[in-house]
């Protein structure tokens, strides 16, 4: 099958975890050798990874320089993206040497009036108390939002329309390169009145744009992994409990966190609804018997089997 292997930020650097070079390359290193098992099993992969944890602490280091900071998140978000993708890369081509890898940057389209632009709802950076999130906030005019039992600053996430780089990502898979691509969701751009691009001051989700990919390159599933084995109701409270197969008719109705797992969900539902090929969201460590459909929740247009 051709999958879109979506790697949660989480999956890539744990939760709480320091951010340092060092985290960050174990962590790949792990996630290389679960990607790989998915080459062996003869699926066509294209892995699309988050970025929040290491663009906001970009943004931190520029905003700690003597002129205060001069880039932009659209700037920081294709560093960072470079950064990661290199490291994914490097890890498995070590592990598979005879394949092409291409790290790719992905300009993404936006729509330079979308609403969230007005409602900051990712998180990125690093997890903070609520002490201090609140000092941090009125110091550089941030905006800030629970995630979990920590809190974290929010930036615009605007809806992903049209990846603009697909085509060549299509030449390359088709060639058996093995493509990373659309990291961190992808370099939000809008076009000018003469159609020309710049980018703009936000950060799209990953799941969003992984499930927009998907449908571009007409995958045959979407594959979302995170640091959870599954999508969970009531997540948190005595009454939690996974979900297994379900319809996005199912899913509909339900309410997730905007910050983590809301997402996924919809870019689960969006690629069913659009294509009827199944989606599938649970750990990383899970990854082919998620495939198998052994572990996981998958989304399916013909409901529960």
């Amino acid at each position: 099958m051709r999958i879109v292997v979506a790697l949660g930020g989480n999956a890539l650097l744990r939760r709480g975890e320091p951010m340092t070079a060092g985290n960050q390359r174990a962590n790949i290193m792990r996630a290389a050798s679960v990607l790989v098992e998915l080459v062996v099993e003869g699926h066509s992969i294209v892995i699309t990874h988050g970025n929040g944890p290491q663009v906001g602490l970009l943004a931190l280091q520029a905003a700690a320089t003597s002129d205060g900071g001069t880039f932009p998140l659209d700037v920081l978000g294709a560093e960072s993206a470079g950064m990661i993708g290199y490291v994914i890369e490097q890890e498995l081509g070590n592990l598979l040497r005879q394949r092409l890898f291409a790290t790719l940057l992905t300009q993404v389209k936006v729509d330079p009036h979308d609403p969230a632009f007005a409602h900051p709802t990712k998180p990125i950076g690093p997890v903070y108390d609520e002490a201090t999130a609140r000092k941090l906030a009125t110091e550089r005019g941030w905006q800030i939002a629970p995630d979990g039992d920590k809190w974290r600053r929010v930036v615009p996430s605007p809806k992903p329309l049209a990846i603009l780089e697909a085509s060549v990502i299509s030449f390359l898979i088709e060639r058996d390169v093995i493509v990373i691509c659309t990291g961190g969701g992808g370099v939000p751009v809008v076009a000018r009145d003469d159609g020309s691009l710049c980018g703009v001051e936000a950060v799209i989700d990953k799941d969003l744009a992984s499930s927009l990919l998907a449908r571009q390159l007409k995958a045959d599933m979407l594959l979302m992994l995170t640091d959870v084995d599954a999508v969970y109701v009531d997540y948190g409270t005595t009454a939690a409990h996974a979900l297994g197969r379900v319809t996005p008719r199912e899913m509909s109705g339900r309410n997730f966190p905007a910050g983590s797992m809301g997402p996924k969900v919809s870019a689960a539902i969006e690629f069913v609804e659009a294509t009827g090929r199944p989606a599938a969201i649970g750990k990383l460590d899970d990854a082919v018997e998620i495939v198998r459909g052994n572990r996981g929740t998958w989304l399916e247009a013909g409901g529960p089997l």
